[in-house]
């Protein structure tokens, strides 16, 4: 091992899975495999020797599942987890699970073909691993510990685009949210807040296909608004979330005085299918001035350029800041480029939502 390397531990049940990602980790000059163990309490043995940076942990495993042995993790000492979960409904469940109790990211494997798989994602999966190990672990467990802060926007701004305007013919407001690394939990946090009449809103969250279904489903059961994962065509409506599908792009369309969503496959813009900017982006064209744009905890940039366009159209915007942001990458990416109007803490945002509906 060599100084600022990121100690990952392996925890998978599959003699194949330790062997591929052992071997493939190991490739990443970043990252060093300090041990695969087939079970939880194998782990634990190893990492009583030496606690890793990073855990990549299964879910289905025998003697102890990946989610009591995450909670045991969380609660003895809050360690970066990436969930590695099989692609079917009930391991989007699990995974939704795991990131409620505390997991920062997760990666997918197939039933079959799984060794030429994994070699196929090495690079994405790597990616995780180091963007798990960057995260706020304290903030990340305490990110449900507060949700009464309040905030207020500044007065709208006067852009002089003429923006505001030209979309000002329709009565109709809308909120886009995106956000990625430790994004579940935030968006927990601010969608259970939100009364029942509030704005409708349009969430991209990083996700792959079939786990934004099991996710929406969840934050709907937690939720006094309706959130579903959204279908091609959808409309828009105060009282309503609708969550981007995994795999496919989200983008928003006008339909005389009304906005739907349009639901669509497409190749990964910004290493992302879905991705922020392809929403951020639609809302400034069609929405301009009728709409608010947040863009919340995640590694990368996606989603900076596509509010800054917000911005520019006319939209009010706002970010998570840096202090409660599991991964404080995206926001201030978008904020070093003028696209946040205005910073402030997650518990904010979800006052800040249903004040922006209650003023049109």
């Amino acid at each position: 091992m060599t100084a600022g390397q990121i100690n990952t531990l392996i925890v998978d049940d599959s003699a194949v899975v330790r062997q591929v990602l052992t071997a493939m980790l190991q490739r990443d000059a970043r990252i060093n495999v300090i041990g695969a163990a087939a079970d939880p309490i194998f782990a634990m043995e190893r990492m009583n020797q030496q606690w890793p940076d990073v855990v990549v942990l299964d879910v289905e495993m025998p003697r102890m599942d990946g989610i009591t042995f995450l909670k045991k993790i969380m609660a003895v000492r809050p360690t970066p987890v990436v969930l590695c979960s099989s692609l079917t409904e009930a391991g989007a469940e699990m995974a939704v699970r795991g990131m409620n109790a505390g997991a920062v990211s997760f990666v997918t494997k197939p039933k079959n073909g799984l060794k030429n798989f994994l070699e196929g994602e090495a690079s994405s999966i790597a990616a995780a691993v180091r963007e798990a190990a960057s995260a706020n672990m304290r903030r990340h467990g305490a990110v449900t510990s507060s949700l009464h802060e309040s905030a207020r926007l500044a007065p709208p701004r006067d852009t002089g685009t003429g923006v505001a305007e030209a979309m000002a013919v329709t009565t109709e407001h809308l909120v886009a949210i995106g956000t990625s690394t430790g994004g579940t939990q935030a968006l927990e946090v601010v969608l259970t807040a939100l009364p029942r009449v509030s704005p409708g809103i349009v969430v991209v969250q990083h996700m792959p296909e079939k786990f934004t279904a099991a996710f929406a489903q969840r934050l709907n059961g937690l939720s006094q608004i309706e959130v579903r994962e959204a279908a091609d065509g959808d409309r828009v409506m105060p009282g309503l979330v609708l969550i981007a599908p995994g795999g496919k792009h989200t983008s928003l369309v006008r339909h005389g005085a009304q906005y739907r969503v349009q639901v669509k496959p497409g190749p990964p813009v910004n290493r992302h299918c879905p991705s922020v900017d392809v929403l951020f982006r639609s809302v400034a064209k069609s929405a301009g001035a009728n709409a608010l744009g947040v863009i919340m905890t995640g590694m990368g940039d996606d989603g900076a350029r596509g509010l800054h366009e917000m911005r520019q159209a006319g939209a009010r915007t706002i970010g998570q800041d840096e202090r409660t942001c599991v991964v404080y990458g995206m926001p201030k990416v978008a904020a070093d480029m003028g696209a946040v109007e205005r910073e402030v803490p997650l518990a904010s945002i979800a006052g800040l939502i249903h004040d922006y509906g209650a003023t049109r």
